[in-house]
């Protein structure tokens, strides 16, 4: 699944965390998101 990120600290976050509880196990905050990928399309010479 996908992780998520503290918006505090910074550290990602795995999604089995975020199942239990919403909260960053590193700084206590409630403020989590997931990154956005970006993807990027390459023409074939």
């Amino acid at each position: 699944m996908t992780n998520y990120n503290c918006l505090e600290c910074q550290k990602e976050v795995p999604f089995e965390t975020v199942k239990k509880r919403v909260r960053c196990p590193y700084c206590g905050s409630k403020i989590l998101y997931k990154p956005k990928i970006t993807q990027t399309v390459v023409d074939a010479v």
